[in-house]
């Protein structure tokens, strides 16, 4: 009986992507497998066998094109033969097989761990006032990481010793365990429990750092907080971090910032919000009124007549773009606060001064009075 097709052992169309097929093999790799199935070993592992071998091809993109243009002919190699030759089916250096089982490469039987990784990165919080916000600060914090340890120069060996290649992995890092199973050999490549993946082991451990390579040191670090940050922002500072291993480069030093509340001003985007209380004689008559800015003083004419809720623009004095040129405006709401607690003088001089005012005077009343109009009287 011939071979079947092998889109039909994995149970996938002809147009699967390379996705779809890796999960398909998987999936059937683990149903199949003669470890899965101790009741039914034989046909288990005939199973196996061909999902392994359609997978072998059709996870192969140049091996697959070759089959969607001959077939199975493009691989006959003769009997007991599949597409990669599977006398022995020895699976060591598969990283696929060792994917379904074991979880790829961050398992203990996944690759070797012992190369190059980057350091971990740190995280901190920083407090600016509002105007340290507005236009950026530099400030000197304190960061506590680990560094490569200055007795050993990050060998962790003891002064005038050396790592030496670790005996039982040769100096890979890693060992290779065999086992004979029904239809050939199974090998899997795990992290050498002598070394850690390493390859070297230390025969006498620095004492400063106890054979780690590395200290952990309180340090000072230079943080340039630009203009316009707000709170939630994140400042990254590249290789200000943990320290990397076997070589890795180091991690970053991430700072989040947060701004403190000012007293007068609120932050809406890049503009400055503030409230100006004027009384309603200055609201009426007008006045010239010294108010505060993120740079100081300055005067700010209110015009004679001006109505509760007006708003005036001081433009290019609010935060500075993070990112680009320019400013945003400072934006003053007025409020007209009403006296209390007047004396009986006041209150007549306050009636006097009523009756000399026309309606039409009162610009809110005046429109209050025509929408009530229009509204009951047509």
């Amino acid at each position: 009986m011939g071979k079947r097709d092998y889109y039909e052992v994995l149970g996938v169309d002809r147009g699967a992507s390379e996705a779809e097929i890796k999960k398909a093999y998987r999936k059937l790799a683990r149903q199949y497998h003669p470890d899965m199935n101790p009741d039914n070993k034989e046909e288990a592992e005939k199973k196996f066998k061909e999902v392994h071998e359609a997978y072998e091809v059709l996870g192969n993109p140049e091996k697959r094109r070759q089959y969607d243009q001959f077939g199975h002919a493009a691989f006959d190699m003769g009997a007991g033969a599949g597409p990669g030759g599977f006398g022995g089916f020895d699976f060591g250096g598969f990283d696929d097989i060792f994917d379904v089982f074991f979880g790829g490469a961050g398992s203990p039987f996944g690759r070797r761990r012992g190369g190059p990784q980057r350091g971990a990165d740190l995280q901190m919080n920083i407090e600016v006032s509002f105007e340290e916000a507005a236009f950026g600060i530099e400030r000197e914090v304190s960061i506590h990481r680990w560094e490569d340890c200055k007795e050993c120069g990050g060998s962790g060996a003891a002064p005038g010793t050396e790592p030496v290649t670790c005996y039982k992995c040769g100096g890979s890092g890693q060992v290779r365990v065999t086992q004979r199973i029904a239809f050939g050999q199974f090998s899997t490549v795990t992290t050498c429990d002598n070394c850690n993946g390493t390859g070297k082991t230390i025969e006498k451990p620095c004492k400063a750092c106890n054979g780690k390579g590395k200290v952990r040191r309180l340090r000072k670090v230079r943080i340039k907080v630009p203009a316009g940050v707000d709170t939630g922002s994140v400042l990254r500072l590249a290789g200000e971090g943990d320290l990397g291993t076997a070589g890795g480069p180091p991690g970053d030093l991430l700072v989040h910032v947060r701004v403190r509340p000012h007293k007068v001003f609120k932050r809406e985007r890049d503009n400055v919000i503030m409230e100006l209380p004027i009384s309603f004689i200055q609201a009426a008559l007008g006045d010239e009124i010294e108010i505060p800015t993120l740079e100081g003083k300055t005067k700010l004419k209110v015009p004679e007549g001006t109505q509760p809720g007006a708003v005036f623009y001081l433009r290019g004095k609010g935060i500075p773009h993070l990112q680009g040129y320019g400013r945003g405006d400072q934006i003053v709401k007025v409020k007209v606060v009403i006296p209390t607690k007047l004396n009986e003088k006041q209150k007549e001089m306050l009636r006097k001064f009523d009756s000399t005012v026309k309606a039409d005077q009162y610009q809110e009343r005046k429109g209050f009075f025509k929408k009530m109009k229009d509204a009951f009287m047509g």
